[in-house]
């Protein structure tokens, strides 16, 4: 016969079954995203990682101002050796004019133009270019059709494309849009098909002999193994597409940054030229960062792996 328990005993396994129970059911709840915020900003503003971050972004804010302060340097010296810095505005008159349209709506319709093109050929680019790029990755046949277009047409830059682009297309909007489309397409293909050409064959073996079919594996072997390459296109893509972008806005374009730039030229309006090509360098970096940060949660294997 088994001893009985004593009550004390009894009373503590009871409790301990308890607190488990309750921190499984906890664990089991959805986390809302105000909780992983909270989570996020309390994870950030820890010492030890605080530390890295604030040491990481100091040195680049630095290096920032310090090439601030070469060029203000180089205009005030009025610099013409090899490169002239005689007519480059100083960063002060820059500032004063950036200042200027930032109180003009005209400016912000500019934006707009720009970036409704960007993600109008940037997210067509996506769906085109992944998909090519898996079919390349992972068949013979594809590649031997798909290759040849891609290694023919890639090389040929953004403006070469404008004459036959305002040919095409009915509108010198679906034209830009469609320039903007191809500066984008290419990085993401070649990324996406190089991700899914090197998917480990001992992964693929290993689905093999559990079972899976070949639509298993392209869905939970070959894609998850590619998303690296993936999205290190789509960052790539989205540059690219920028400067395709405003290579058609300049040449036939009535709103936009980049018209916005080229017309400071053509009237010789040299602070408002620099404040252009910022402009475009900032958006340009905004929305890189933009596709890092919402491709990041995909990536999350990596980094636990690590």
């Amino acid at each position: 016969m088994n001893a009985p328990i004593p009550e004390p005993q009894a009373d503590a396994q009871a409790g301990a079954d308890a607190a488990v129970a309750t921190r499984d059911a906890e664990a089991r709840q959805p986390v809302t995203p105000k909780e992983a915020v909270g989570v996020l900003v309390a994870a950030v503003l820890k010492p030890k990682a605080l530390v890295p971050f604030a040491r990481s972004w100091s040195i680049r804010l630095a290096a920032l101002a310090l090439g601030v302060l070469v060029w203000h340097v180089a205009t005030e010296i009025k610099f013409n050796y090899f490169i002239n810095f005689e007519n480059v505005p100083s960063p002060l008159k820059v500032w004063t004019a950036f200042v200027a349209h930032v109180h003009s709506t005209e400016f912000y319709i500019h934006i707009a133009v720009s970036m409704q093109r960007i993600v109008i050929g940037y997210m067509s680019a996506v769906g085109l270019g992944i998909l090519l790029g898996l079919m390349i990755g992972r068949s013979r046949l594809a590649r031997d059709v798909i290759s040849p277009y891609i290694e023919i047409l890639r090389p040929i830059p953004a403006v070469a494309w404008i004459p036959l682009a305002i040919l095409m297309w009915p509108t010198e909007e679906s034209s830009i849009i469609y320039i903007t489309f191809l500066g984008a397409l290419f990085p993401i293909i070649l990324n996406t098909a190089h991700g899914a050409e090197l998917t480990p064959d001992v992964l693929i073996r290993a689905a093999k002999s559990l079972g899976a079919n070949r639509r298993e594996i392209f869905w939970h072997v070959v894609i998850p193994a590619a998303l690296p390459s993936i999205t290190a296109g789509l960052a790539i893509g989205m540059g690219v597409s920028w400067f395709s972008l405003l290579a058609g806005e300049i040449i036939s374009g009535q709103y936009g940054i980049g018209y916005f730039t080229w017309n400071a030229y053509s009237l010789i309006n040299y602070p408002d030229i620099v404040v252009g090509m910022l402009m475009i360098g900032g958006l340009g970096t905004l929305s890189t960062y933009a596709v890092r940060l919402a491709t990041r949660p995909l990536l999350g294997w990596q980094r636990r792996s690590r």
